[in-house]
């Protein structure tokens, strides 16, 4: 069988110019190199492989080959074949501009020693070998049609095992039909946000303090986004009136930490019936409730008035991107359009191995694991605040991934830049009220799930230290 450029080895596209055959592939491939198209250590073609690519004699390519390593724009080695050689960069020089005054150095930013930011777990415990055996089994087991372009609806086994997920371990009343994957909470909120504004709704009621990319998601789409008033039980659903939905953490609201009374869930949806408002769920950390059994979900009682919004990104790692929806009925095919025909945003095979994940128990396993493990820390962290500041409070139900740590009033900007001194990353609670909203208390919201295994310490010693 002939060589042809179908079969012959690795591609390069090179454009030969010139007037002789080997100059110009000389040309074409330090030009190639010089512009950084063909990295330093790349391996090329052998001589008989390009000669077939480019349709000249082998020797031809042998020659070129052979003047650009005297040249120093190639090696070769016995066994190694022909590569790019590896230059030196040029050092910059100095920028152009106004010089700091002499015996001065401009402040150098290091990044910090360690983060105590909330909203991400500890990436270190993804469990990394139980996800890969979950996927060679959903690949192994996939139709051959699920490699193919998705629909915006997600694949059916995700569905099904979400479905029987959510209603075990969450309370959720869901069925695979009305469940829609999504690539995490914020996709599910502009997929929401759209089908809200082509309903006409004009506000959607938020808490007083929440994450700033949500209310600007939805202030984009056009909706207003009013603040409910809240006290020492919670945000007050009570005071709920015109607004066309509602956005709330009801399991553990973020960041203040507490969960909402069984007479405020039932107020928020009761105004949902009376009005034909929706309620908008995010059960983002639901699973992870360390003084009792975990609050089932808002959406058990009016899965018609509820849009349950959950993800992965707390429980697994949020670089799956990888949500879920359960829908009212009537707002399914109103979602569907808003998605479009095909999903462009979720992918096949994360889908298949969650699916894969969640049937075989080792998303209950791992669940259980990182439940232990961030119990241990919320511990350690309220020991240590008892042994080294005993005037500090931590606030909020034992439950999630944070902690909001009470302060002495006029203290929070002051810890916060103490901490930064100490090489920390820390949040005051400031940082996510509501622009509508006046200045409260003082208080850290402490990821204390962030930092890995290894540097749990370190970080909590730094907060230690930077503490009043």
């Amino acid at each position: 069988m002939t060589d042809s450029w179908a079969t012959s080895g690795a591609d390069l596209h090179l454009e030969l110019r010139g007037p002789g055959l080997r100059s110009g592939l000389m040309e074409a491939l330090r030009e190639a190199v010089r512009s950084g198209r063909l990295a330093p250590g790349t391996r090329l073609p052998s001589s008989r492989s390009l000669a077939a690519d480019l349709g000249v004699a082998r020797n031809t390519v042998a020659d070129a080959y052979a003047e650009l390593v005297a040249e120093g724009w190639l090696t070769a080695r016995q066994g190694s074949g022909t590569r790019v050689a590896r230059r030196t960069a040029p050092r910059p020089g100095p920028a152009a501009g106004p010089r700091a005054p002499a015996g001065r150095r401009p402040p150098v930013r290091r990044p910090p020693a360690h983060t105590l930011c909330p909203g991400t777990p500890d990436l270190g415990s993804f469990p990394r070998d139980a996800w890969l055996t979950a996927s060679r089994r959903a690949l192994t087991a996939a139709p051959h049609e699920a490699l193919g372009y998705a629909g915006p609806h997600g694949r059916p086994e995700l569905r099904a095992a979400l479905a029987d997920y959510l209603a075990r371990a969450r309370g959720v009343h869901a069925h695979p039909d009305r469940v829609v994957i999504c690539a995490g909470f914020v996709h599910g909120l502009r997929l929401m946000a759209r089908v809200l504004r082509d309903r006409r709704v004009r506000e959607v009621a938020v808490e007083s303090y929440g994450l700033d990319v949500h209310w600007d998601l939805l202030g984009g789409a056009g909706l207003r986004t009013p603040a409910l008033p809240f006290d020492d039980h919670g945000t007050r659903t009570g005071d709920l009136d015109r607004q066309g939905a509602l956005l709330i953490t009801a399991a553990h609201q973020f960041p203040l930490g507490g969960a909402l009374p069984p007479d405020r869930r039932a107020a928020a949806v009761d105004w949902a019936r009376r009005t034909g408002g929706l309620v908008l769920e995010d059960d983002y950390d639901g699973e992870f409730r360390y003084d009792r059994r975990p609050v089932g979900a808002l959406q058990g009682l009016d899965p018609e008035r509820v849009v349950y919004l959950g993800t992965a990104s707390k429980s697994l790692t949020p670089g799956l991107r990888l949500g879920w929806m359960v829908l009212p009925e009537d707002l399914v095919g109103e979602v569907l359009a808003a998605k479009g025909t095909s999903d462009w945003v979720t992918g096949t095979l994360d889908q298949l191995t969650l699916a894969e994940f969640l049937r075989s128990g080792a998303y209950d396993r791992h669940v259980r694991s990182m439940r232990l493990r961030y119990r241990r820390r919320r511990d350690q962290l309220v020991a240590a605040l008892a042994e080294r500041s005993s005037h500090i409070r931590v606030s909020g139900i034992a439950a999630g991934l944070h902690a909001v740590l009470e302060l002495p009033p006029g203290t929070e900007r002051t810890v916060v830049q103490a901490a930064a001194w100490q090489g920390l990353a820390l949040h005051g609670l400031d940082r996510y009220r509501h622009p509508g909203v006046p200045p409260g208390r003082d208080a850290l919201v402490v990821g204390y799930a962030t930092p890995t295994d290894s540097a749990w310490p370190g970080a909590l010693d730094a907060l230690c230290r930077a503490l009043p």
